[in-house]
């Protein structure tokens, strides 16, 4: 009895181990169709990464065009300084955005592409430190005010 309990289970493992065989030997080994669409999708990805990027870059030269500006009321002064918070608070967005993609990094996808997004942020950053710097910290530096008024005799 025993004996044909094991017959069994070997003819049914046998019977799994074919089927399975006959399914590989028959199947691709890559199937072309699930590997271009995720080709398509990391294009897709480093597509809009780029165009988010370009976007930072518009802002950021927005924002450094901002610190030429001269004789700024108080009104002007703080809608500076609600756009360097607001500017403060989309790098912190962008920052997450960044860490997220540590694992494509890693992995070698849309490396150029990353590095570049990460630069923007960085250059955003820049910028609107740069603003605040012009408009809040420098102006109450007596050495600032004194360089200036050379400047502006000059």
């Amino acid at each position: 009895m025993e004996f044909s309990t094991h017959k069994s289970e070997i003819v049914d493992t046998f019977s799994n181990v074919r089927s399975f065989s006959f399914q590989e030997k028959r199947s691709p080994m890559v199937d072309e169709e699930r590997v271009n669409l995720l080709l398509d999708t990391i294009l897709d990805f480093k597509s809009s990464l780029k165009i988010k990027t370009n976007k930072i870059y518009e802002v950021n030269e927005r924002i450094e065009k901002i610190t030429w500006f001269n004789n700024l009321d108080d009104e002007s002064l703080m809608l500076l300084n609600d756009l360097i918070s607001s500017a403060k608070d989309l790098r912190t967005s962008l920052i997450r955005q960044y860490l997220s993609m540590n694992f494509l990094r890693k992995k070698g996808i849309a490396k150029s592409e990353i590095k570049n997004f990460k630069n923007a942020i960085d250059e955003l950053r820049e910028a609107f430190e740069d603003l605040e710097s012009v408009f809040f910290f420098l102006p109450e530096m007596p050495e600032f005010k004194e360089i200036t008024k050379k400047l502006s005799l000059v």
